[in-house]
């Protein structure tokens, strides 16, 4: 099967150029001016831009064991609408993936599920090491531990087996990063005032800066003790940028971090407005901790955006603070918000690409995908910046049917989404057949 694409802007490694793209098979071919190859479809794409397919390093899919939310059918379908082409899923799961078998049971369910490539995180507990050290490296993109109590039973607080898993294993750690006394003592103080019915507004004095704060330094200086490959996920505080450096290459940093979408679009302000909609963990904090995620974030402290896509049903977010869980989908919408920031004069196109495929590639050293190249996958998207359109009911695809940014309008609008060279998605229209891959990672001795 041989796509071409004609006269399209292809944004990719810091720079725009205007050319031809030829898709054979899964892989990308040929990128020129001038391409005259025959093929089974040609797509004229005047006027359009081509983006590598965005990675998603951080989302909770929710399969197995609480598929009335979301699964992985239907949230990758929702991604491949959004432009993901690749999704990194995390292993709270019921039951949670802690074992070899688990695990594979996820990439079981996902080879015949899955629209989008898939790799599926190995979760580490307080008493699992033996099994966190079975995990291989070629074709699991790393070992998540919560360091905070976002999903209960997972909270790995021993600092002895901590400092186990930093010591013994040379794949990625990626940490949720909340010091869970500081959680508790600011839970306590507002159940003592207001009972179980706290205003949500309090949601980023409880899951406060400083336990956020608290945490993720004392990750980052076990990391620089022991020597272990960390990674960051969602942080939310300008207190915690200090603890990133950008005077060095990705490729060569041990230490590295990651804001979600969420934390760059709303702040405590709109707690009023959208209510339990917006209660992430961590939690979304002030305009300042705004404005200093997206200084680091264009400086390069922070090196990755994803969305900690975490669906809930309807019900579930309408419960007193709680029993409302914490967490929202944000998949099919991650490109076009920051296509907005675009339009707004926030960040490049060629910036978003760097923090939303490339550098997920080179960060989980994953294998030909990420970059528009000769000889890699054909994860492709291509947009359309000037489609204006509103999310809204009958267009969101997420299993639980909301979007905490439903009723907002944006200028960019995603077309088309290739997924090893299979177009995926058309103009709304998804192709139902399946052609999602398991991400193979390179490894280095």
């Amino acid at each position: 099967m041989k796509i071409l694409i004609k006269n399209v802007q292809i944004v990719n490694e810091g720079k725009i150029i205007q050319s031809d793209i030829l898709i054979e098979n899964d892989l990308i071919s040929k990128i020129d001016s001038q391409i005259s190859d025959e093929a089974d479809q040609i797509i004229d794409a005047s006027g359009k831009y081509l983006l590598p397919g965005i990675i998603d390093d951080q989302v909770h899919f929710r399969e197995p064991g609480l598929t009335h939310k979301g699964d992985i059918e239907s949230e990758s379908r929702s991604a491949i609408a959004g432009g993901t082409t690749s999704f990194i899923e995390q292993p709270n799961t019921v039951p949670n993936a802690v074992t070899q078998e688990l695990l594979a049971d996820k990439y079981g369910i996902a080879s015949q599920k899955s629209f989008a490539n898939y790799g599926f995180m190995m979760g580490g507990t307080n008493d699992n090491l033996e099994e966190v050290l079975k995990t291989n490296p070629r074709n699991v993109p790393g070992i998540k531990l919560f360091l905070g109590s976002s999903t209960g039973n997972m909270l790995v607080d021993n600092p002895e087996t901590l400092e186990n898993i930093f010591s013994n294993t040379k794949m990625l750690i990626a940490v949720h990063c909340e010091d869970e006394a500081t959680i508790r003592e600011n839970t306590q103080k507002y159940l003592d005032e207001y009972g179980e019915d706290i205003p949500v507004k309090f949601h980023h004095l409880i899951r406060s800066e400083e336990a956020c704060y608290k945490s993720s330094s004392k990750a980052v200086e076990l990391a620089k003790k022991t020597g272990a490959r960390l990674h960051v996920f969602h942080l939310s505080t300008a207190k915690e940028m200090e603890l990133f450096r950008n005077d060095i290459p990705l490729k060569d940093k041990k230490i590295t971090a990651e804001v979600c979408v969420h934390h760059l679009t709303f702040t405590n302000e709109d707690y009023d407005t959208k209510g339990g909609l917006i209660k992430w963990n961590p939690a979304v904090k002030t305009q300042n901790d705004k404005d200093a995620l997206w200084e680091a974030l264009l400086d390069d402290r922070i090196d990755v955006i994803a969305t900690d896509h975490a669906p809930h049903t309807w019900e579930e977010k309408q419960n007193v603070y709680t029993k409302c869980p914490s967490g929202a989908p944000l998949v099919q919408h991650s490109l076009v918000v920051m296509l907005e920031n675009y339009k707004n004069g926030k960040i490049s196109l060629e910036r978003i690409v760097e923090k939303m495929a490339h550098n997920p590639a080179i960060l989980f050293r994953i294998e030909k995908r990420g970059f528009i190249k000769e000889g890699y996958k054909a994860d492709l998207v291509l947009v359309d910046l000037n489609e204006k359109w509103t999310v809204a009911k009958e267009n969101i695809l997420y299993k639980c049917g909301w979007s905490p940014l439903e009723g907002m309008s944006f200028q960019s609008k995603v077309t088309h989404t290739f997924v090893n060279g299979n177009l995926v998605y058309e103009n709304g229209k998804i192709n139902e057949e399946k052609f999602g891959e398991r991400l193979l990672f390179e490894v280095q001795e």
